[in-house]
């Protein structure tokens, strides 16, 4: 397919390809016919598009309805069809230098390649799939419908001179890099940090000759930078809540500096207790919680007895109110199962045709089909074929998609809904527990990834502040992101410990003590009792990663949550605790000047651990538990 000439080379051509001119839903686009083309300039590859009218053909722009887009290849091997084993970050865009085109019409564009940022396909209407190339200026160009397909060549093309790299974080877009950059060909994904059996990450992650060639691991961090990072975006990053910051280290953009000069005192010891196990003691005779506080708590100390987990969790969930009366749970019962069935009924009776002409509920569906098959199978609830927990679990994952369409199904979900429909083992329940759950953390699992963001930085300065030496050697291996805790807290830990443990760790975090926040002490407490395996020893960031990985199943609960534990009570006991470190807690409030004193502090916290559900009653409640 090559064409030279004095200064021009033709590397690739390829006619039908639509340029999209406005990208807002309708019945009917405005789409130009031309020509892609791959072309060499004076050495210069780029990548261009000009109108069959350049060409010297006669066509307008046209309006082409669905019936036209129907035929020639539709090249569904460019999408994986998958969202990744990650979570959906989506590209960073926004008002960024000019695409550098030279025009030589009113649609027509060159981009050089070494300016191509990434490209990604979408779908703007009539179910038809463009192709979005952005430049590293972050601005994007019109959208192309390859009308008699030809992306796949269009692809192996552009590889002779660029790297074009599967994000880690969205399935659908492709990262840019050239082939001199040493950036990392093999997607992030491919860690599978969602996926069983991590025994062989180092040996799944280099099959491709991309990544033995650029050391495997080595550049993976860099790689994880560059997918949430916008194009051309600064180094130095400040916090958005705190405009005035300084800024941060080349090493860790985005992460605060702590420097712990402060001595934070002894760590407690601290031992659980046993499973909260007299649930009737707690019921005056029309069925109140007399002291949800102190259920709370002892929940929080020991988890609950296997068989009273039914019964409250629907209370620490949010299905039923703490100072409802039986009779007035059963009439929240009826309420909430006749509006489950009303939406359970919307998408059971979208018909295959209705379907066809709604991308979103037939992307939904098509991702928890593929979730259920795989989530949590060696339970018996979930095991063997045409198992009636399977059904469940995917009739009230599409459900959840009709009560939040905006959120609808992101991968990991389905491990949430797994053990509150094995809890249950009842439908409805499950749909209205996963609901709570979901007010938790639903931010995890939103486009943007700002909560996953902020909760790896909040994670960092926690552990910069307890234990500046495992810090400095994470730092010093390239893995000073903590981008492997992203599944820990993605999930709530779900895929690190044996499916009993997760009820109990669950029940725990959920009660909301010591603090809001308890999660990433969790993550800390973890991190901690391995710094004898990390600190000393030869681990480069690949070894790092893959340890870290195979934790699953290793960890032991119980001595988690007491490190857990006994690191808040550590921190709050602390009368110079760094003001960040304050505002992951949610010691910190900034009332007044008096704040500044280690007594106000002090006063604070008790404060600020009395402010949960049930107002004065839980004002006694201090970092003491029984």
């Amino acid at each position: 397919m090559e064409q030279t000439g004095e200064d021009y080379k033709l590397i690739f051509e390829k006619e039908g390809v639509y340029l999209h001119t406005n990208a807002k839903r309708s019945n009917q686009d405005t789409t130009i016919p031309g020509f892609i083309r791959i072309v060499e300039r004076a050495g210069v590859p780029a990548l261009e598009w000009s109108p069959l009218e350049d060409e010297g053909h006669s066509a307008p722009a046209v309006l082409y309805s669905k019936k036209d887009g129907e035929g020639g290849e539709e090249d569904t091997n460019f999408d994986p069809g998958y969202e990744p084993d990650w979570a959906v970050i989506s590209t960073v865009k926004k008002d960024r230098e000019h695409v550098p085109v030279k025009a030589s019409g009113q649609w027509s564009f060159s981009l050089p390649l070494s300016e191509l940022y990434s490209l990604r396909r979408a779908r703007f209407s009539l179910g038809r799939n463009f192709l979005v190339l952005t430049s590293r200026g972050g601005h994007p160009l019109p959208p192309l419908h390859f009308h008699r397909g030809g992306t796949r060549e269009l692809l192996r093309a552009l590889n002779r001179y660029i790297i074009l790299d599967q994000s880690p974080v969205d399935g659908r877009l492709f990262l840019a890099y050239p082939h001199d950059s040493g950036a990392l060909s093999q997607s992030f994904d491919k860690l599978q940090l969602l996926d069983d059996g991590g025994s062989d990450l180092v040996s799944r992650f280099i099959q491709d000759p991309y990544a033995t060639t650029f050391g495997g691991f080595s550049k993976v961090t860099n790689f994880f930078r560059a997918a949430i990072r916008p194009p051309e975006s600064p180094i130095h990053l400040r916090t958005p809540h705190d405009p005035n910051m300084a800024p941060q280290s080349d090493e860790e953009p985005g992460f605060e500096l702590i420097t712990c000069g402060v001595e934070l005192g002894p760590r407690p010891e601290v031992t659980r207790g046993q499973p909260f196990d007299k649930w009737e003691e707690f019921l005056d005779p029309e069925g109140r919680v007399k002291n949800p506080e102190k259920i709370k708590e002892l929940v929080f100390r020991g988890g609950i007895m296997p068989s009273l987990r039914k019964d409250i969790w629907k209370f620490l969930l949010g299905f039923y109110p703490w100072n409802s009366t039986a009779k007035e749970r059963e009439d929240i019962l009826r309420v909430k199962t006749d509006e489950y069935f009303r939406m359970k009924v919307q998408w059971k009776s979208v018909s295959e045709e209705q379907e066809m002409r709604n991308s979103l509920l037939r992307g939904y569906r098509s991702l928890i089909e593929r979730d259920v098959n795989r989530t949590d199978r060696h339970n018996t609830f979930f095991s063997g074929n045409d198992n009636p927990g399977l059904t469940l679990l995917h009739d009230v994952l599409m459900t959840y998609c009709m009560y939040n369409f905006d959120l609808g199904y992101v991968q990991g979900m389905s491990d949430l809904l797994s053990p509150l429909l094995f809890i249950t083992q009842n439908e409805v329940e499950s749909f209205w527990c996963l609901t709570g759950f979901m007010e938790l953390v639903h931010h995890n699992f939103e486009e943007s990834q700002e909560a996953m963001k902020q909760q790896l930085l909040q994670l960092s300065i926690l552990l910069k502040a307890l234990d500046p030496e495992l810090c400095d050697f994470l730092d010093s291996q390239d893995s000073g992101s903590l981008c492997f805790c992203f599944r820990w807290l993605l999930i709530w830990f779900k895929r690190e410990f044996p499916f009993e443990d997760i009820l109990t760790l669950w029940e725990v975090m959920w009660t909301r003590f010591p603090c809001d926040n308890f999660h990433l002490l969790i993550a800390c407490s973890i991190l901690e009792s391995q710094r004898g395996e990390l600190i000393g020893s030869d681990h480069d960031f690949n070894t790092i990663l893959k340890h870290i990985n195979e934790l699953t199943m290793r960890l032991d609960l119980q001595s988690i949550l007491c490190g857990a534990e006994a690191i808040y009570l550590q921190l709050v006991q602390c009368k110079e605790l760094p003001l960040k470190v304050q505002q992951v807690l949610g010691l910190y409030f900034s009332s007044s000047s008096e704040e500044d004193s280690p007594d106000s502090q002090a006063s604070e916290t008790q404060h600020h651990l009395g402010q949960r559900e049930g107002g004065a009653a839980a004002a006694a409640h201090g970092p003491a538990y029984p």
